[in-house]
């Protein structure tokens, strides 16, 4: 009796701390290739801004993304031949933040080809919006003292 009541509180601590149903929804939605069409910001003007120490928003714009779920990993190509082009590795985690309001945190690292990365720095940005076509990440920074948001607008592509 003793060792079917252990059983029985060890699988139930094994689902409980298990990944929440909607990040697991959220991996199988966000799997496949993606195309970042659009950045904008939560003010007007001319910024210059570097999207994850890479290359400028204007350069990131029209890169395409790959995400694997089932080992957090991608890649994004920047193909515009006035940019830095070529492909970038990164590794990604979703985390949900609250699930009354649905809001989720997206960890993404830059790491070389072999998943290693060279200075252990990742990005935190907000998983704002996710559907079977549509995903914006939010980015919070702060410009002269003030909160500055960058969104990030893509939009799901075919299988290649």
């Amino acid at each position: 009796m003793k060792k079917l009541i252990a059983l029985t509180a060890l699988v139930a601590t094994l689902f409980s701390c298990g990944t929440p149903k909607a990040v697991q929804e959220s991996r199988k939605v966000i799997k496949g290739y993606w195309q970042l069409n659009s950045i904008t910001y939560s003010e007007s003007g001319t910024f210059n801004v570097s999207i994850f120490n890479d290359t400028s928003a204007e350069c990131m714009e029209g890169s395409t993304w790959r995400f694997i779920p089932n080992n957090n990993t991608g890649k994004y190509t920047i193909e515009d031949p006035n940019c830095p082009t070529g492909e970038r590795n990164f590794i990604f985690t979703i985390q949900e933040i609250d699930p009354t309001s649905g809001l989720y945190d997206f960890l993404l690292k830059p790491v070389n080809a072999k998943g290693d990365s060279e200075n252990d720095v990742g990005f935190r940005v907000q998983l704002a919006q996710l559907s079977e076509n549509s995903m914006q990440w939010q980015q919070t920074v702060s410009l002269e003292g003030s909160p500055f948001t960058i969104n990030m607008n893509f939009s799901k592509m075919n299988e290649q």
